[in-house]
């Protein structure tokens, strides 16, 4: 099952397209919202064993990184829980200050947490840090050939990048079916996504196939 996509003018901002999807966000309904937690619970960790096990052959550990869900954002606390179960290492990121990359450290659930200078729950700073082979990232919009717009800072444009510039990773990003747009203004900074896991589907752009 699939929605129609928000439709983009060629010349509409990101500022524009980031606020229709966020919309569209806000009003899914709390049923549907347990709905993908759920399913990102249960699907995240296979997709986790399916594709770190390719990206992590060099070391042999697979460091799965989520993110802590605020607002209206998919819950995502379930699907780190899940993670933990089937044995990854789970990390999530630590927000520094604007321009710079993420960095990830790793936390259990369970683990005691501080507020991170965005405001949002963090690893202690004594937690190890360790570099993802998988990340779970999350988004404001995105479009079938694996897009992304986020919130504005790029700090997960900047930290794939960085990533990828040492080794291979997926980038997997979460959202609901409603903040796909028919297509994401595009930077050449920007980072693709090599899949998208919603509701109803797992989409995987053709360039990443």
């Amino acid at each position: 099952m699939t929605t129609t996509a928000i439709d983009t003018p060629f010349a509409a901002g990101k500022s524009a397209v980031r606020a229709a999807a966020l919309a569209q966000r806000s009003a899914v309904t709390s049923g549907r919202a347990a709905d993908i937690a759920t399913r990102l619970a249960d699907l995240g960790p296979k997709l986790a064993r399916e594709h770190g096990a390719r990206v992590a052959r060099a070391h042999g550990t697979t460091v799965v990184a989520a993110f802590w869900s605020i607002g209206d954002e998919i819950v995502t606390l379930p699907l780190i829980e899940a993670l933990d179960a089937a044995g990854f290492t789970v990390a999530l990121p630590i927000t520094g200050k604007r321009g710079a990359s993420l960095v990830f450290r790793q936390w259990k659930p369970g683990d005691i947490m501080a507020r991170g200078r965005m405001n949002i729950p963090e690893p202690l700073d004594k937690a190890p840090l360790v570099v993802p082979d998988v990340l779970f990232v999350p988004l404001a919009a995105f479009d079938r050939e694996g897009h992304r717009i986020g919130y504005g800072a790029g700090f997960y444009d900047r930290s794939l990048a960085e990533l990828r510039a040492s080794k291979t990773i997926v980038a997997i990003g979460v959202g609901y079916a409603a903040q796909e747009v028919s297509r994401v203004p595009r930077e050449a900074h920007d980072e693709p996504l090599d899949m998208v896991l919603t509701e109803h589907e797992l989409i995987v752009p053709a360039a990443a196939a």
